[in-house]
């Protein structure tokens, strides 16, 4: 077995235990071995309760015994961001580390009300935990909370200035980040030093919010990278762009990359919306000899997640939806029972869905978390009313029967190890 298809089998499987960052080992937000809970409430479920010092939309990470979540304080020239690190069995605190914001930031207005400052989750590779702070960069700590580096990957804005969002990923020795935003640049940095690999720019990456994936087709790993109109396959090495694809989503793209088997899964848009599955493994315009399907139905800011020939979304709206992933046919839809928003958090859902043990956990802002059979019936098994009063905008953490939850007060962990 070659190196690639070696890397690609380590990945692939990786210690089930662990959900080492952005939507867990594999990047598709789904589960083979976790067995979370079903149902809880204020008074049974809740294995520990922790609370933060700050809010955040970014998810926590487990690796080991170790559970890591940041946050932030402050607006302006008070901002501050945290790393926090927890154990996972009891809850209690391990350490702390701070991170002074790097000035001016972008103002505390518009969308950034929605999500804040702290919205990229960190991925760690079990020898250190790895963030992206925006306009502050990119940094390393030691999994005992000593900062290893910090290196700037840009201080500029998007057009809208609605801030940060996307999250690391690792490939090997490498840290790779989508800093649109702040270079219009997506950015490698060697994992132990935090010295700039490479650093593949671009126009078109103006309004990407977009996580990226790696996808393995034809014997190698493509880096996909989606944007408005179009998505990059990027050798990982080097950023050399490899091949491009035109997609339906326009005006911006803020769901994660969903990676498949050969395939690269996007979704998003704001003026035209859709979802588009792309053969990995080509060379130039792929649009016409790549694309098996497009599909009108689409997800604004949560990702949907890939699971036994499917694509389940939850849509920011509150619709769930089941898609099958090798036609794009939508093969049951239905709008769950979420009351009416208005101002801050207008959408209802903001996190991303995951699936374990053969359920989808689907969590909104205000109205609980919803649980439905992963299947084309998308039944409702069950409404866990908000454990808080504060919005949950992050995406869940599995691990063997916990389920982590965060809010923008609270860290929970529910079920059992």
């Amino acid at each position: 077995m070659n190196s690639v298809l070696c890397l690609v089998a380590i990945i692939l499987n990786a210690d089930t235990a662990n959900w080492p960052g952005f939507r867990g080992p594999d990047g598709t937000g789904a589960s083979a071995s976790a067995k979370p809970p079903l149902s809880w409430n204020t008074s049974k479920g809740v294995f520990w309760k922790m609370s933060l010092p700050g809010p955040g939309s970014s998810s926590p990470i487990i690796y080991g015994d170790r559970v890591f979540v940041t946050c932030y304080m402050g607006t302006g020239s008070s901002l501050k961001r945290h790393l926090l690190c927890f154990d996972k069995i009891s809850g209690k605190q391990n350490w702390t580390a701070d991170v002074p914001a790097v000035l001016p930031e972008d103002p505390y207005s518009g969308y950034i009300t929605e999500h804040g400052y702290a919205s990229s989750t960190p991925v760690t590779d079990g020898n250190a935990v790895y963030l992206f702070f925006g306009k502050s960069g990119v940094l390393a700590f030691a999994m005992d909370g000593k900062k290893l580096w910090q290196t700037s990957v840009g201080t500029g804005s998007d057009i809208r200035r609605w801030g940060s969002s996307a999250s690391p990923i690792l490939y090997k020795n490498l840290v790779i980040v989508n800093a649109a935003s702040e270079s219009r640049a997506i950015v490698a940095l060697d994992a132990k030093t935090g010295r700039e690999v490479w650093k593949s720019e671009g126009d078109r990456l103006s309004l990407s919010f977009s996580t990226p994936a790696l996808v393995e087709a034809n014997g190698r790993i493509d880096l996909v990278v989606a944007m408005p109109e179009e998505v990059w396959g990027m050798n990982p090495e080097t950023g050399k762009l490899r091949w491009t694809a035109t997609i339906a989503a326009t005006g911006n793209v803020c769901p994660a990359v969903v990676p498949g088997e050969g395939i690269a899964y996007v979704t998003g848009g704001f003026q035209a919306k859709g979802t588009s599955a792309i053969k990995a493994g080509g060379k130039g315009d792929v649009t016409q000899s790549n694309v098996p399907w497009t599909a009108r139905r689409s997800c604004y800011v949560p990702t949907p997640v890939l699971n036994a020939n499917r694509l389940f979304m939850v849509t920011e709206d509150g619709i769930a939806i089941s898609m099958s992933s090798g036609k794009g046919e939508v093969l049951q839809e239905q709008r769950l029972s979420v009351p009416a928003i208005g101002g801050r958090g207008s959408r209802p859902f903001y996190a991303s869905p995951v699936v374990a043990d053969g359920h989808i956990f689907a969590v909104s802002r205000r109205a609980g978390v919803f649980v439905l059979k992963a299947d084309d019936t998308l039944k409702q098994i069950g409404l866990n009313t908000p454990l808080d009063d504060s919005d949950f905008n992050a995406s869940p953490a599995m691990s063997g029967g916990l389920l982590l939850l965060r809010s923008n007060t609270f860290l929970y962990a529910l079920g059992s190890p």
